[in-house]
This record gives structure tokens, sequence and C-alpha cells, in this order.
């Protein structure tokens, strides 16, 4: 039998059935509305399928089968609930950007884009930074032989600016709102607040739209260049979701690795790591296919 797997994230909701690779995705609008285990039921009752698990990745963090409301997810996800619409005996909930963290293993070639070739790539810790609607990161941890995927919160993290004008966005997003995380500062969501704060230094709207998300991508440069300080990621470091894929000659033009690897004494050691963009948009459905056949019978 199948595997049905899924991406719950803020902006949309990506189904698929999994055997050995990801069949029939489907793309549904994230909507209040409409919780996964609606759109579960449809799309299996659309396919006549039946599937023998359920994995899905889910943009908030998980605790022992649960994740609450956050920023990005309309509502709560409750696995027992998304194993009663599968009509499976038990269904897995994972961190979306530790999902995707197990699908690069088995990314085709051309799956991505480098940014940054990095020196001779040794074995060693990598990280994953996934923007979208949000800002999401997690780890592989190396244990000299293989790779071990785990989530983090990182996107909560406090944001610090490098300059000037990322010190004015800081203070610009502190009137609004209680706490200012990188994900305030760098995300889908925030593209549109940064687009405001400009809006007071830059006088024609196309002009302000260019250096919005060139700030926004430097601002994720730092993130990332901090991220791979953190888990000291010398295996590399992956950009995931949906706005990497879409800015990739922005992302090409040098303010991302400019500010990725401002580092100080340890500029040499950022320059050394390797960078790449996921381009394959069922990253996270093909990791949650891993991780199925990864568990217990």
């Amino acid at each position: 039998m199948k595997i049905l797997v899924g991406d719950v994230g803020g902006t949309f909701t990506r189904l698929a059935l999994f055997d050995g690779a990801v069949e029939e995705p489907e793309v549904f609008p994230t909507d209040p509305s409409l919780p996964p285990e609606e759109l579960i039921d449809t799309f299996l009752a659309a396919r006549g399928e039946r599937v023998e698990s359920a994995v899905l990745g889910v943009a908030a963090a998980v605790r022992n089968g649960r994740c609450m409301e956050t920023t990005n997810l309309p509502w709560p996800i409750d696995a027992r609930r998304i194993a009663r619409a599968a009509r499976v005996e038990r269904a897995l909930l994972v961190n979306d950007v530790e999902v995707c963290a197990h699908g690069i293993a088995v990314l085709e070639p051309g799956g991505l884009a480098t940014l940054n070739a990095g020196g001779t790539e040794a074995p060693g810790n990598r990280v994953v930074i996934s923007l979208g609607t949000g800002l999401g990161q997690a780890g592989l941890y190396w244990d000299g032989e293989r790779h071990h995927a785990f989530a983090s919160e990182g996107g909560y993290a406090d944001f610090a600016p490098r300059n000037e004008l990322e010190a004015g966005l800081g203070a610009w997003l502190a009137d609004r709102y209680d706490h200012v995380s990188y994900e305030r500062a760098c995300s889908g969501s925030a593209l549109g607040d940064i687009h405001h704060f400009l809006s007071g230094e830059v006088a024609p709207s196309n002009e302000i739209s260019g250096r919005a998300l060139g700030m926004m991508l430097s601002i994720l440069g730092t993130f990332a260049g901090s991220a791979a300080l953190n888990f000291l990621a010398t295996g590399r470091v992956y950009l995931a979701g949906g706005i990497p894929r879409r800015v990739l000659p922005q992302l090409e033009a040098g303010g991302f690795l400019r500010a990725f690897a401002d580092k100080g004494l340890l500029r040499s050691v950022l320059e050394r790591i390797p960078v790449h963009v996921i381009l394959n948009e069922w990253v996270t459905l093909l990791g949650a296919g891993v991780l199925a056949r990864q568990q217990p019978n």
C-alpha cells in the first residue's frame, strides 16, 4: 500500500501519495475553515485510495503528536485526528523543516542550485533554512557515518541588525510587535513590513520593492551564516522554501553571500561552506516518504 505524505504550511498544504516517489501531488490554499483532516478526506476520496500510513510535515513545533496554533497555522493539528481522517492506525506529525532535511538525501541530480561551491567538502553537520510564509530551521547532525535530522525553532531567535538601516527596521518593528524575531524581519510575512518601513526612506515604489527584497535576502544571509556557526555546519547549508526558488537570480547577485560570510575572524570558515538552494518543490513530501519507511512496523 501507498503512504499519505503532506506538507502543511502557512500559505499552502501539499498532499500526495508516496510509493518510492511522490505521486499525484495536489496543492490546496491554506484556509482557516478547512483543517487538514478535511483536505485529507477529500484527497483520498477523489483517488479511491487506502494508505498504510500517514506522515505530515507541519510549519510548527510538534510535541507528543500535537502542534498548537502558531503565527503561521490557523488551527491546531493532532496526529490522532489525522490518523482517523487517513483511516490508518497511527499518523506521524513532524516539523516541516526537519522533514525537508530527510528529503535532501534522495534529491535527484539537478535538484539543487549552488550559491557557493565552498572549499573541499568534508563530512560534517548540515543546516537547512526554509524561507516561506515563515522562517524555519533544522539541523543534520553527522555521527561519523550518516546524518540525523532534528528540528529547531531558530526563526524565533532575536533579530540582530548588522547595520544602521537594519537597526532602523528593528526599531520600526519593535514599535509594532511584542517581540522582534528573525522571522519578523525575514519571511514572506515580513516582506510587506520591510516595504512599509522603506517607504519612508525611498520615494519610487518600484525601487522600494527591489530594496525590500534585497534587504530581506541580506538579513537571510546573516541568519544563515549564524546558523552555520551555531550548528558548525561545515557539511553544507541548504536554503529551502518557496521564496529562495523564486528569487534565485537575486540570491546569486551577491548580497546574500556577503552577509553570510560577514563574521569577522571566522569569515574564511563561512567562505568554505557550500551553500545550495533546493529547487525541488516536493522535497518535504519526499522527506515524509523517507521518514515513513524508517518507522518500525
